[in-house]
C-alpha cells in the first residue's frame, strides 16, 4: 500500500512512521544511534549514522511513500565541502561548548538587535556560534565548508539530493531574520558567514518539514492559541502558537516561526527533561526499569518532603542562558531513599516546565489546556505532578509518535491529501485521555515551586570551581 510517512532524525535514533490519509498509523520502525561526548559539555554524532538508520526504518515500514516529510533535532551544524561529504562530526544542539563564541555574537551584533532580528539571544546549542567556534579552533575545516545543513535537512539531501530547509527550523541558526521569514543580511554580514552557505528556505507544508518541536506541537493539534504543546523528551518543551510575531524582550523563550504558514510559535525549552530520569537510572540504579523508579516514587507524597532537584545536568537555556548550570539535590535528610529522589526528579522537570509556561504568559499565551508527548508522557505519576504543577490539564492524543506523525502530517499537505496544516490536524489529531490537576498536589507544589526558583541563584557560582 501507499501511505504518507514521516522520518524523525532525533538525538537517540531515527524513528519513520506510516499514516494514512485518516492519521492511522498503520506502519512504524525506529533505528537507534550513539552520542559522542569527546568532552565535558561537548555532542557529537556521525551523520552517517543518521542516513544509515532513516534508510533501515524506511526499508522496515514496508509501505510505498506518497511522499516523505522529515523532522529533527534541531541546531545541529553539519559542515560539507564541494562534493557534499561531511567534514567533521555534526555539533548538536546539546553541545555547550560555545560560550565565548556567543558572547562575541553579543558583541558584533549587538545584543537587543540581536533579539530583535532572530527573536533569541545567542546560545550555545544554536547553529551560529557552532559556526564561529570552527573558524577559531577547527580553520582547516572551516576553510572547506562550501555548504552546511541541520540534522533532518542533511538526510533529505542525501535521500532526495534536495538541498533546503524550512522556515521553522531555520528559525534555530540565529543566522534567520524570524519576523520576516528570511535569511538575515544583517546578522550574516556582522559575522561574516557567507549567504551561499545556507539552503534556499521554504514553508514547512512546502518541502514536508519542520524543527522537531514544531512537527511535534503539529502532531498533537497545536495550530492555534489556547492549546499548548508540552513535550517530555529528552529535552522538555512548552510550546504556544502565536498569530502574530512575538518575543520576549531578554529572550528568555525562543521565537521561531510555526510549521503552519504565516504563524509563529513561543517555546520554552529545558535541556533535560526525561533526560534527568535517564540520568539517574544509568548513574545511580543501572539496569532498573524506569516502571520500577516511579512505582517507588508513588510511595513518596507530593514534595517528597522538602527534597528538590535542579534538572540543570548540561547547562540550561530557559529561564537561565547559562551553559555552566549544573544539577543539584537539596532538601535531603536520613529517611530520603531512591524513591524519594526519583520523586524528587519528577517534581523539579515539572517545575522546569513551568518556568517555561510562566514566561509566555508574559508574551500574552492565554492556556487552556496542555498537549503532551514524549518519552516521559507514557507515565500516569509523571503526568499527573506535571498537570498539578502546571495547573493546567493534559491531554494525550490517540497517537503518540510526536514529531515523526507531524511530519507525516507535513507529507500530506505538501502531496495534496489536505489543503493547510489546520485541515491536517482536523482529519487526523484525536484526543484519547485527559490528566486534570490534583488540587491537593497543586498547593504543595505552588510552594515547592517557589523554593525550586530560589535554588539557581543561591547556588550559582558555587557549583564549579
Amino acid at each position: 500500500m501507499s501511505a504518507l510517512v514521516g522520518v524523525d532524525v532525533g538525538t537517540t535514533g531515527v524513528k519513520a512512521i506510516a499514516i494514512t490519509p485518516e492519521g492511522e498509523v498503520v506502519a512504524s520502525a525506529e533505528e537507534a544511534y550513539s552520542l559522542s561526548m569527546p568532552r565535558p559539555g561537548w555532542s557529537e554524532q556521525d551523520p552517517e549514522d543518521w542516513l544509515r538508520a532513516s534508510e533501515k526504518a524506511l526499508a522496515r515500514l514496508g509501505v510505498g511513500a506518497l511522499r516523505v516529510g522529515f523532522s529533527g533535532q534541531m541546531h545541529g551544524l553539519v559542515c560539507l565541502d564541494a562534493e557534499d561529504r561531511v567534514l567533521r562530526p555534526a555539533i548538536l544542539w546539546n553541545d555547550q561548548r560555545t560560550a565565548a563564541e556567543c558572547a562575541e555574537i553579543e558583541e558584533l551584533v549587538g545584543l537587543e538587535r540581536l533579539i530583535s532580528l532572530t527573536g533569541n539571544r545567542a546560545l550555545p546549542g544554536f547553529t551560529a556560534p557552532k559556526l564561529l567556534w570552527l573558524r577559531r579552533h577547527e580553520p582547516e575545516v572551516y576553510a572547506r565548508i562550501h555548504r552546511i545543513t541541520l540534522p533532518k535537512d542533511y538526510v533529505r539531501l542525501r535521500l532526495t539530493g534536495e538541498w533546503a530547509i524550512d522556515a521553522a527550523d531555520a528559525s534555530g541558526t540565529l543566522l534567520f531574520d524570524v519576523a520576516n521569514r528570511t535569511w538575515s543580511d544583517e546578522v550574516l554580514a556582522a559575522l561574516d558567514i557567507p549567504r551561499t552557505w545556507l539552503p534556499p528556505v521554504h514553508e514547512s507544508t512546502e518541502i514536508a518539514g519542520a524543527g522537531d518541536q514544531q512537527a511535534a506541537a503539529l502532531g498533537v493539534g497545536v495550530v492555534e492559541p489556547g492549546i499548548v504543546s508540552i513535550v517530555l523528551g529528552t529535552s522538555g518543551v512548552v510550546f504556544a502558537a502565536l498569530p502574530t510575531y512575538a518575543n520576549d524582550r531578554e529572550a528568555r523563550v525562543h521565537a521561531f516561526c510555526h510549521a503552519v504558514p504565516g504563524t509563529w510559535e513561543a517555546m520554552g525549552v529545558m535541556l533535560n527533561a526525561a533526560g534527568s530520569l535517564r540520568w539517574f537510572r544509568d548513574a545511580l540504579a543501572p539496569g532498573v526499569p524506569f516502571e520500577e523508579l516511579t512505582a517507588e516514587a508513588v510511595r513518596w507524597p507530593p514534595g517528597a518532603e522538602g527534597a528538590i532537584f535542579l534538572p540543570y545536568l548540561q547547562g540550561e537555556r530557559t529561564p537561565h542562558a547559562d551553559p555552566d548550570a549544573r544539577g543539584a539535590f537539596t532538601g535531603l535528610s536520613l529517611r530520603s531513599d531512591r524513591g524519594s529522589l526519583v520523586r524528587a526528579v519528577l517534581e523539579g522537570v515539572a517545575y522546569g516546565l513551568r518556568d517555561s509556561l510562566e514566561l509566555l504568559r508574559e508574551l500574552g499565551v492565554v492556556p487552556e489546556k496542555g498537549r503532551v508527548s514524549g518519552g516521559g508522557a507514557r507515565s500516569s505519576l509523571w503526568l499527573e505532578i506535571v498537570a498539578s504543577a502546571l495547573e493546567l490539564p493534559l491531554e494525550l492524543t490517540v497517537v503518540e509518535e510526536g514529531s515523526a506523525y507531524g511530519a507525516a502530517l507535513l507529507a500530506g499537505v505538501a502531496e495534496g491529501a489536505f489543503a493547510d496544516a489546520s485541515e491536517a490536524v482536523r482529519a487526523c489529531v484525536r484526543v484519547r485521555d485527559t490528566v486534570e490537576p490534583n488540587d491537593a498536589w497543586a498547593r504543595v507544589y505552588a510552594e515547592g515551586y517557589a523554593r525550586f526558583r530560589a535554588l539557581y541563584p543561591a547556588v550559582r557560582g558555587v557549583e564549579n570551581p
